[in-house]
């Protein structure tokens, strides 16, 4: 036993597969290798979407339409691919694996995008103020650059933040105490090289050329790729207990629908279940029962007859399947503050372009470059939330994380709410401006700084600090252990579906609003459009879904687990509405 004493206890091991030392692997010393990579991916990444929008009208010469539609397809396709790359990671290569080559198919599509807006020969060109539509090659060349990249990030995302969790062992009380800090922070690494991205690469792509401007993150992302590696001989890996997680997923409403004529038993313990021994000789984890979703509990029935040769899936399988449905609903009521979210990238950027971005005689403001104001909110707001609120509202409610996590989602959609009130109260004051100064050209500039936008950034940014955050770790925490991959892209589906709604919304409020002879409210000429309405509309939906929000998380049951902590010994996790964890040994 002594000799095993410095060993994890969690059953991760070394990249030879031996159980990792907990002195010489993990923690935040195996996270700073990690963190580098994903400052630079984010860079890229918005180094990219925060002014491709621009680029496609600027550039390529799309409509406004077309060019917001085609930015929320390719972001919705950059957050929708982890799903593919969460199940090949937890069914068949392993995170680690599943990132590395992922990560070389992202850097390749980096590459390409680079050579696409650097070379003029992949470019439409302009001739006395008249520029050419971009040809068939042109725009197959640039998007097929964009979906390799975005087919990289379906494996780079999902694996990286959970590889990072993973070096901590959530039987050691030290570490586990050091991991309730770790999404916090790895977000702050996130918004700094977004912040980074917004700031200087938006100027640099604007008056310095586009190359330079994704030529830099690529050259960066590159170079994160060998510092990932040198951290290698001391990363742990969870390994996989079996070669299909999500099965039971499949299985469990299966057997519950087969069983449907049986009667439930009055007492929970009649379910079948293995004994404590088969879990602590495995390393998995026990879910306890809980009343959600009973019908469920079917799948779980031990059968009398002697005849009867099926085996009855266990109450853990049924528990982790519950876990599953559940976060189910509470990502249905993410899909519209993602929506909310991808007016950052799109309608916030185009609405900067008619305002007056002067700043001096001699130094005009991008428009994507306000999007910096969403992360510089972020970089100050998580020290603060972590370092003072948390501290603060552990002392008034006794739970470990200040608040729950549905209570840290429902605050961040709240604040994203006042946020689309004030961005709506803005564009009428910008259409007050117009009428009073009888604007109408596409390209007049509104005498209104453009730093009435400011606000509206900065409240998007603070509310992702709740809601951004508390999403990738409450997907993460609640997910089953052999799932916790596929688990995670909850989140980052939640807001490829956003940018995909907001496509749909986008397009058929156009449309719609377009008919006849009416005004568009969201036409290549916002000067001449209704925007303030399409923001209205949003503010609706947004206060509606709040409200769906408030319901399902207050029938929502968390998880009630058992963890090892040692080889005869194992603590049970009490779920509650509170998350109020109690923990009691049983032998």
């Amino acid at each position: 036993m002594e000799a095993n004493a410095d060993y994890t206890k969690d059953a991760t091991v070394d990249f030879r597969g031996h159980p990792a030392l907990s002195s010489k692997t993990g923690k935040w010393k195996a996270c700073a290798f990690l963190v580098g990579y994903e400052a630079f991916e984010r860079m890229a990444f918005y180094g990219v979407a925060s002014n491709l929008v621009n680029y496609l009208t600027s550039q390529l010469h799309e409509d406004t339409v077309s060019s917001v539609r085609n930015v929320n397809n390719w972001s919705g396709s950059v957050w929708i691919t982890p799903i593919l790359g969460a199940c090949i990671a937890d069914s068949y290569l392993g995170r680690f694996w599943t990132f590395t080559l992922s990560s070389l198919i992202y850097v390749l599509g980096m590459t390409l995008l680079t050579v696409a807006v650097s070379l003029k020969s992949l470019r439409p060109t302009c001739s006395n103020g008249i520029c050419k539509k971009a040809s068939n090659s042109q725009i197959a060349f640039f998007y097929t650059a964009l979906y390799t990249m975005a087919i990289g990030a379906g494996g780079t995302k999902p694996n990286i933040s959970t590889l990072g969790a993973d070096q901590f062992d959530d039987f050691n009380p030290n570490e586990k105490e050091l991991k309730a800090s770790f999404f916090n922070w790895w977000m702050f690494t996130s918004f700094l090289g977004a912040f980074i991205a917004s700031l200087g690469l938006v100027y640099i792509q604007e008056n310095l050329g586009w190359g330079l401007g994704y030529g830099i993150p690529t050259a960066g992302l590159i170079l994160s790729l060998l510092i990932f590696y040198i951290g290698t001989p001391i990363y742990r890996h969870k390994v996989r207990s079996t070669s299909t997680p999500a099965r039971d997923l499949v299985r469990v409403p299966i057997a519950a629908f087969r069983n449907r004529k049986l009667q439930l038993p009055t007492d929970p313990s009649h379910l079948y279940e293995h004994n404590l021994q088969h879990y602590l000789s495995t390393g998995k984890r026990q879910f306890y029962h809980t009343p959600a979703l009973r019908f469920l509990d079917k799948a779980a029935i031990k059968e009398d007859s002697a005849s009867s040769k099926r085996i009855p899936l266990t109450v853990t399988q049924v528990e982790g399947s519950k876990l599953i449905f559940g976060m189910a609903l509470i990502w249905l009521v993410t899909l519209i503050p993602s929506t909310i979210w991808a007016q950052i990238n799109t309608l916030f950027v185009k609405q900067g372009t008619t305002l007056d971005r002067n700043l001096g005689p001699h130094f005009r403001i991008p428009s994507a470059s306000l999007g910096s104001f969403v992360t510089l909110s972020m970089l100050l707001s998580v020290p603060m939330y972590d370092r003072f609120f948390v501290p603060f509202m552990r002392q008034k409610t006794g739970h470990p994380r200040g608040i729950t996590l549905l209570q840290r989602l429902g605050i961040g959609f709240s604040i994203q709410i006042i946020a689309i009130a004030i961005a709506y109260a803005v564009e009428v004051r910008r259409m007050h401006v117009i009428s009073a100064n009888h604007i109408a050209g596409p390209k007049d500039i509104v005498p209104m700084s453009i730093f009435w936008l400011m606000p509206q950034y900065v409240l998007i940014g603070i509310a992702d600090v709740f809601n951004a955050i508390g999403l990738l770790e409450f997907f993460y925490d609640q997910s089953p252990e052999d799932m916790q991959s596929l688990g995670t892209t909850f989140f980052t589906s939640g807001i490829g579906v956003g940018n995909f709604l907001n496509s749909f919304l986008v397009t058929m409020v156009d449309k719609i609003s377009g008919r006849g002879d009416k005004k568009s409210w969201i036409g290549d000429n916002l000067n001449d459009s209704h925007l303030d309405y399409y923001y209205g509309f949003l503010l609706v939906m947004s206060s509606i879904n709040l409200v769906v929000f408030f319901w399902v998380s207050s029938r929502y049951i968390y998880k009630r687990e058992s963890i090892r902590v040692k080889e005869s010994l194992c603590v049970q996790m009490e779920g509650n509405p509170t998350l109020d964890a109690s923990l009691s040994l049983q032998v």
